[in-house]
């Protein structure tokens, strides 16, 4: 099979088209004939050498893809060949066939093409299981989310508007910010031209916010705990600016705050399929539905991965970048 694998860490010139064997799938897998797969911020972290894969992943990158099970192993109940599937991977996705565990792949929503469809488990495993199962958030709390033009954002905002939170974001242009209001945020932020703390205050009236997903870190942290409300939550899933803050406590203690995070790959299959079932029931009637869907930036061929690492790592994209496989 063609695959796009990692040759040494470096740059996106270090992702070079290469032929590799079919992998086979074992007792509890299925095996994915791909149609397109998703590019995510991990990937180009892999690639710069800073995010290894997990033991026994595969070393090529590519975490969702979308295609059809051409084959599974002996303890598979839940797909037959010839499914249509979008799955989260443990790795593998810039290939032509990867393998997942059966139960870390969703039904493609009605209406969606794969290349779309493979825009889906990433984001969606990421920020159902940080907003909603560990930050908790509930109907008509008041949720920010940084980075709200990202693949990440643009699911977050939707997420929580439909299960009826006020919604905020933070994001870097004019243009973006209006993508985040069409999308459901009550207030989009331009963090060059406003200070989110401020701003957030305002729209509670001084109260302050419930829920902080925050990609960014860095000196973003000092500022989420300022501009969280009483027993606030903030939840950390990256660090754009780096992971290290100078924190006062107090306030943590005073405003009895929750910090905390979570990153999705190191995950056991448990927790995954537990993630996934999550899904199937509360958000895939939801894209069945036309009332969520990926937001798509740019699709590239499989042999221009290096060019899709360069587009996520500009910051310039608005929403999903896609490989097309086949």
């Amino acid at each position: 099979m063609r695959a796009v694998e990692i040759t040494k860490p470096g740059g996106p010139e270090v992702l070079t088209l290469v032929e590799r064997p079919v992998p086979v799938p074992l007792a509890d897998e299925i095996l994915i004939k791909i149609a397109a797969a998703g590019v995510n911020r991990p990937d180009a972290l892999q690639r710069a050498g800073a995010y290894a894969p997990p033991a026994g992943a595969s070393d090529l990158p590519g975490l969702e893809a979308a295609g059809e099970v051409i084959a599974i192993g002996a303890g598979v109940s839940r797909w037959q060949v010839g499914d249509q599937v979008c799955a989260l991977l443990p790795g593998g996705g810039y290939a032509e066939f990867a393998t997942t565990h059966q139960d870390h792949a969703m039904p493609v929503p009605k209406g969606l093409t794969m290349v779309q469809a493979a825009a889906l488990c990433e984001t969606f495993f990421t920020v159902y299981s940080n907003v909603f199962m560990r930050g908790g958030l509930q109907a008509g709390e008041t949720f920010l989310v940084h980075g709200g033009s990202s693949g990440i954002g643009t699911t977050a905002i939707q997420l929580a508007h439909a299960f009826g939170a006020r919604v905020f974001a933070t994001t870097g242009s004019a243009e973006k910010c209006a993508v985040c209001e069409d999308l459901g945020a009550e207030r989009a932020i331009n963090y060059k031209d406003e200070d989110f703390v401020a701003v957030t205050k305002d729209l509670t009236k001084g109260r302050g916010l419930n829920l902080i997903l925050d990609m960014v870190g860095g000196d973003y942290i000092a500022r989420n705990i300022r501009a969280l409300g009483p027993d606030g939550r903030l939840v950390m899933i990256a660090f754009l600016n780096g992971p290290k803050a100078e924190l006062n406590f107090a306030q943590i203690m005073m405003k009895r705050l929750t910090v905390t995070g979570a990153t999705l790959r190191p995950q056991s299959d448990q927790a995954k399929a537990e993630i996934a079932a999550q899904l199937r029931h509360h958000v895939w009637p939801l894209i069945d539905a036309g009332r969520i869907a990926p937001v798509m930036d740019s699709t590239f061929p499989l042999a221009q991965a290096a060019d899709a690492h360069r587009r996520i790592e500009s910051s310039g994209h608005i929403g999903k970048i896609v490989l097309e496989v086949s």
